[in-house]
């Protein structure tokens, strides 16, 4: 008797995601079962979901972290990919997910991902809060729990974890520059409500010395320089997250 194939879903959340979503879809229609999660959505996102053959589920959330967890539990699946809608799964990668989730004894595995900005692939620097090279994307359903914050959560696993895979997920991540500037903020406002909502917000000097370990980290431990301009920024911007986090948080009443 030959076991049961692992039937897979892909959880992806989105806000507004008219334009990316479609291409994000034909890209994991390899699934058995796709849910996307339509967070404040006030365009076509959700019947681009439907359309495609997705489950759809809607309202709003305040923390990221209540917002996947919701997603995750509507999950039939035995094994979830999960993915955001700027992110493309290709078909080497789809192949490797089935190979892996057929055979694997692990409770999850790591993804590697390839970083865009705009059409530009930048391999290096990313980090400190400002962008991920890998992520725990493919876990046995029912084994993955977001924390309850508003911006990059934080994630608990059951069983162990297993091999990373080999193929990446193509994140675009920013548009361009200006779009890295806007993500700068919005991060940032959302990092300062998780700080005053948690009542330590930290110090300035403390914050400072962080800019300078984080400016260095991604730079120089992470190679940023070899992306040129591109890997100044994020090496900039990923120090100044939480400078600016804290300033928000101390000085902004909202």
């Amino acid at each position: 008797m030959t076991n049961a194939i692992p039937k897979l879903t892909v959880v992806i959340t989105a806000h507004n995601e008219e334009d990316r979503l479609p291409s994000c879809l034909a890209h994991v229609a390899f699934a058995d079962e796709i849910i996307v999660l339509c967070d404040k959505c006030t365009d076509k996102t959700e019947e681009i979901a439907k359309a495609a053959g997705a489950k759809t589920l809607v309202g709003s959330w305040v923390m990221e972290g209540e917002r996947r967890n919701h997603a995750l539990a509507q999950v039939s699946g035995d094994w979830v990919l999960e993915v955001d809608a700027d992110e493309h799964v290709s078909e080497e990668l789809s192949q490797e997910i089935r190979e892996v989730i057929a055979t694997s004894d692990f409770g999850f595995h790591h993804l590697p991902v390839d970083n865009y900005v705009g059409d530009r692939l930048v391999r290096y620097g990313w980090g400190s809060s400002f962008g991920k090279s890998a992520y725990g994307g493919l876990f046995r359903a029912g084994g993955k729990h977001w924390g309850p914050q508003r911006v990059h959560p934080t994630v608990t696993f059951a069983g162990n974890k297993g091999p990373r895979l080999t193929h990446p997920v193509r994140h675009y991540v920013d548009r361009n520059i200006s779009d890295m500037i806007k993500r700068l903020d919005s991060y940032s406002t959302a990092r300062a409500a998780d700080l005053r909502d948690s009542g330590k917000i930290g110090t300035f000097a403390n914050n400072i010395r962080r800019l300078f370990s984080r400016f260095i980290r991604c730079y120089v431990g992470r190679k940023g320089y070899k992306e040129g301009g591109i890997g100044f920024l994020i090496a900039l911007f990923a120090g100044l997250f939480p400078v600016i986090s804290y300033i928000k948080a101390k000085y902004e009443d909202t």
